[in-house]
């Protein structure tokens, strides 16, 4: 069993439910851990167990001996394929640069090529003596990008 099998026999179905794979892991022991998330709104115990049960019905436990997790992608993982930018569109997240810079912003756009987002950041300001606040909206590289994540807000 491996990852473009399981994608291949999977997606169809997956995609008619209104999900899509953010991951596929198979290692050596036939461990098989997909991870999905809901095209609109959040993946529920119920979406991870109809997943499980699309999987069983057409691989056959009989046939090919293996152990299979479902998951959601999480809250706080980090992006891995574009659909999750799209989908967070809109919505703030946390920024980690190559280089280690952070931030929080809202993410205002992304492609394959990068992410626009806006930002407001207390920055030196020629000709001033105290920082300002000074608004962003900026498009980053992909290359540039260490990792995007959903912000959780504490307050």
């Amino acid at each position: 069993m491996n990852i473009t099998e399981i994608k291949d026999a999977l997606e169809g179905e997956i995609v008619a439910r209104g999900y899509f794979f953010v991951e596929i892991n198979v290692s050596p022991d036939n461990d098989v851990e997909l991870t999905v998330e809901s095209e609109t709104g959040t993946m529920t115990l119920d979406d991870c167990v109809t997943i499980n049960g699309i999987f069983e019905s057409i691989f056959d436990r009989e046939k090919e001996d293996y152990s299979l997790t479902v998951t959601s992608a999480g809250l706080d993982r980090p992006f891995k394929v574009l659909k999750q930018y799209l989908k967070a569109v809109g919505t703030q997240v946390e920024v980690s640069l190559k280089g280690g810079k952070k931030f929080v912003a809202e993410l205002t756009g992304a492609d394959a090529e990068g992410i626009n987002v806006r930002y407001t950041a207390r920055e030196a300001v020629e000709g001033k003596k105290k920082k300002e606040t000074v608004e962003h909206n900026d498009r980053i590289g992909m290359d540039m990008v260490n990792s995007v994540r959903p912000y959780i807000s504490m307050k």
